[in-house]
């Protein structure tokens, strides 16, 4: 019997630990999950074995910056976002979580939940997914730009050890001429601050 996907209950905050052994993954305090049930429970995934054991998970949502676009409608391509705005963000979906226990590895669980994830952007009507991710975790870098992510900036003391993290950045349908991704996002650095 195969591992299936299933929607996040809060039950499973009791089963999850397998998850997040790896020291490179976040845990959060169980607020900040009831807080994702509550407001985005369809982006709330975990795929269980046969065992019901949780093998992965994700936390998602979407959204956009709590103040409004400075020229509207919004259009990445307009110079003043290349330049003043260029931290803008529009509306978009979010990996706020993706973790995957390590006997679970190499699975497809990470591109099954990611994918879950970008339908509901796209159904959204987002530019984009975006995810942040810790500068040194290279096995996770790779495998998100094999999904088709890639680096938008660098987010300096990103984390609560000092770490930074690039934002990765995968271009949804609407986004049909790829203009809310950019080369070489991992020489472009920005102060925490400037990320809401």
């Amino acid at each position: 019997m195969a591992s299936t996907a299933r929607p996040m209950t809060p039950m499973d905050l009791l089963k999850f630990n397998p998850c997040n052994l790896d020291h490179l993954t976040e845990t959060y305090n169980i607020g900040f999950y009831l807080d994702y049930f509550t407001k985005w429970p369809n982006l709330c995934k975990v795929i269980e074995n046969e065992n019901g054991q949780i093998e992965a998970y994700i936390l998602g949502k979407v959204e956009a910056s709590p103040f409004p676009a400075p020229i509207e409608p919004y259009d990445p391509s307009l110079k003043i976002y290349q330049k003043k705005f260029s931290n803008y963000l529009p509306w978009h979906a979010h990996i706020t979580c993706l973790t995957v226990a390590p006997s679970a590895r190499r699975l497809g669980h990470a591109t099954k939940l990611s994918e879950a994830l970008e339908q509901v952007g796209d159904e959204q009507d987002a530019w984009f997914v975006d995810l942040f991710v810790r500068v040194e975790n290279e096995a996770a870098i790779k495998l998100y730009e094999k999904m088709g992510y890639s680096i938008f900036r660098r987010i300096s003391d990103h984390y609560n050890d000092g770490s930074d993290a690039f934002d990765m950045r995968k271009p949804l349908k609407r986004d049909k001429q790829r203009k809310t991704v950019r080369p070489n996002g991992e020489n472009i650095k920005i102060d925490p601050t400037e990320v809401w």
